[in-house]
């Protein structure tokens, strides 16, 4: 009786130590509250429907499926979808790529002032004043890379509540903002061409309401923070110059032409 107790009381003790365990150590991984995190922006059955629609249209690409990412202000996952069947039917690198845009779009964007990550390409190629910014905020493993894969996309993805970190400096990521103009967070998309990626972003943030946008670099005040198509290809200079020192790479001129018709701010 004596030893049965004991082991009883053993096993209480180290379901307890077991249990507590596990909590810190989930707590380290950098989950959170999404409930309350995420309260004020799009839920995952929002962000496929508007990726989806967005994806459906002509955006100058390849005409892929996509993936789709949305963190906070503070750069939690809130959402993760994919427009296929199923998780393989886009690039499954593009699942990592759309949070990392979600996260620098909302990084390197301010309250007044939005930059979407085609924005920052030009700046951060060699000798750019931004060059070097793609290190900075190195992506979590554990949030990009844990859980069970066969949750990936799903609303049970196994980034949401992390933080995923990172910086991507190509089309697709940008940044989210309320009709009250307050910046919420951001959005990433990728799975196509970068150009591509960006039109179709700017289309799934159409769809969402949430392009309340305030200002940006693009030089055009109804889309401040779009693609800027200006790098002119100069001799011994791989990419070119862009007259801003915000341009963009051309994909095609399908994309070029399709992102100076996107929908404008309200």
């Amino acid at each position: 009786m004596r030893t049965s107790g004991l082991v009883n009381i053993a096993m209480v003790v180290a379901v307890c130590l077991f249990t507590s365990g596990g909590a810190v150590a989930h707590a380290a991984d950098g989950d959170v509250d999404t409930q309350s995190a995420c309260k004020s922006l799009p839920s995952y059955y929002d962000l496929r429907t508007a990726l989806v629609a967005a994806q459906m249209q002509m955006n100058g690409g390849f005409g892929l499926n996509m993936w789709g990412t949305v963190v906070n202000r503070d750069g939690v996952v809130c959402a993760v979808a994919f427009t296929g069947s199923a998780r393989g039917d886009q690039w499954p690198g593009s699942r990592v790529i759309s949070a990392q845009k979600a996260n620098t779009a909302n990084a390197f964007s301010l309250p007044a002032l939005s930059l979407s990550t085609a924005n920052l390409y030009t700046a951060t190629q060699p000798g750019g004043s931004l060059f070097g910014l793609q290190e900075s905020n190195p992506v979590s493993t554990k949030v990009a890379y844990g859980g069970d894969p066969t949750q990936n996309g799903q609303a049970d993805d196994p980034m949401v509540g992390g933080r995923i970190g990172g910086v991507n400096v190509f089309g697709g990521g940008l940044a989210l903002y309320n009709a009250k103009g307050v910046l919420l967070g951001g959005l990433g998309v990728s799975g196509d061409s970068s150009c591509a990626d960006h039109n179709i972003a700017w289309r799934t943030r159409h769809n969402l309401k949430l392009d309340y946008v305030p200002a940006g670099v693009s030089g055009d005040a109804a889309r401040p923070d779009n693609i800027v198509y200006d790098i002119v290809t100069q001799p011994g200079l791989m990419i070119g110059v862009s007259a801003s020192g915000w341009g963009h790479a051309s994909c095609s001129a399908a994309a070029t032409a399709i992102s100076k018709t996107l929908p404008v701010i309200p």
